[in-house]
């Protein structure tokens, strides 16, 4: 039987997939099945499935709502004991399954795992190690850009992980969704959403672990980034926040977030001309609407929450470490 359903959504990255689908293949853990979801291709992705790749599964959506929802998709149709997500340009090592599994095994208390994600380009440079939220309500990408030197070789608590490559809990997934009727909040439609999801399983008191030899390459923002990662990211934030901040956390927290939102409007009016800027500034406006419209969904995760505010605080990061995340 197999242990593993391994997500793989996908939108008109036909090649990368490709190089993606050929890694898996080559996967040494023998117990899992694939389902690439295909939020409405029109790169001749199906065809290549069928032609390539025909012993993985495939779902076919007709028309992109987004890689929350296409994971929800993906999530939806398995049902093995552990969910692990790939991001169609990311490329991983053949011991990345086997590795993420073991960790499971060996943490029992875990809803989820992060992966060593390095940066395709050869560089040497990582592009995260796991996910980070910090005391001015952002996230980020632990380690992005540095040069891997081994510095993040250890095997400890993180507080998310970058859906990119990650790996889940099925039962603690099945939790999560029952507070609000989904995995990944679809509202979002990209960025952001793993780490409202990790907020999610925190509050219920699951560990993440980031699995150093769990490695990936991927090609940053291939199927992403630019002004939707300046959009998404501006906008989700103030969701993520809204929903998930426990009353113990908020008078320290939101006038911080607020505070660094100005600044980050500021700096955006100065490069108008860019569509980055511009894209980012929509999103700052367009956040305090999209939060507000989580009400609900606040009100049932606060009602959810089974750890003390301290044990969340102790995973929060400095302050020093409080620029946003942009990935893709």
């Amino acid at each position: 039987m197999n242990r593993v359903d391994l997500i793989i959504p996908t939108y008109n990255g036909r090649e990368h997939l490709r190089t993606c689908l050929t890694a898996v293949r080559n996967q040494t853990f023998p117990g899992f099945n694939v389902i690439v979801v295909d939020d409405g291709s029109a790169d001749g992705s199906d065809l290549m499935m069928i032609e390539e790749f025909p012993e993985f599964g495939y779902l076919r959506r007709p028309g992109n709502l987004g890689f929350a929802a296409a994971c929800n998709t993906g999530i939806g149709a398995g049902s093995a004991e552990f969910v692990a997500l790939l991001n169609n340009d990311a490329i991983p090592e053949p011991e990345w399954l086997k590795r993420l599994v073991d960790a499971m095994d060996r943490n029992p208390d875990a809803g989820a795992l992060a992966s060593k994600i390095l940066l395709a380009d050869g560089s040497g440079r990582l592009h995260a190690a796991g996910d980070t939220f910090s005391w001015s309500g952002l996230a980020n990408s632990r380690g992005v850009w540095e040069l891997d030197q081994g510095q993040y070789d250890v095997e400890e608590e993180v507080f998310s992980a970058c859906a990119a490559a990650a790996m889940y809990r099925r039962s603690a997934l099945e939790k999560a969704s029952a507070i609000t009727r989904h995995v990944f909040d679809a509202d979002f439609f990209m960025y952001l959403e793993d780490i409202d999801l990790g907020w999610r399983l925190r509050l219920l008191g699951y560990g993440i672990r980031y699995i150093p030899d769990a490695r990936v390459a991927h090609h940053l923002s291939a199927t992403g980034g630019g002004p939707l990662a300046s959009y998404y990211v501006a906008r989700n934030s103030f969701a993520v926040l809204a929903k998930n901040l426990p009353a113990g956390l908020r008078r320290r927290i939101w006038p911080r977030f607020l505070a660094h939102q100005v600044r980050q409007l500021f700096a955006a009016c100065l490069h108008i001309r860019e569509p980055a800027a511009r894209a980012r500034i929509r999103g700052i406006l367009a956040g305090p609407v999209f939060a507000f419209q989580h009400r609900q969904k606040r009100r049932t995760i606060q009602g959810s929450i089974r750890v003390p505010v301290t044990s969340i605080a102790e995973q929060l990061t400095p302050l020093s470490q409080h620029w946003e995340r942009g990935r893709g």
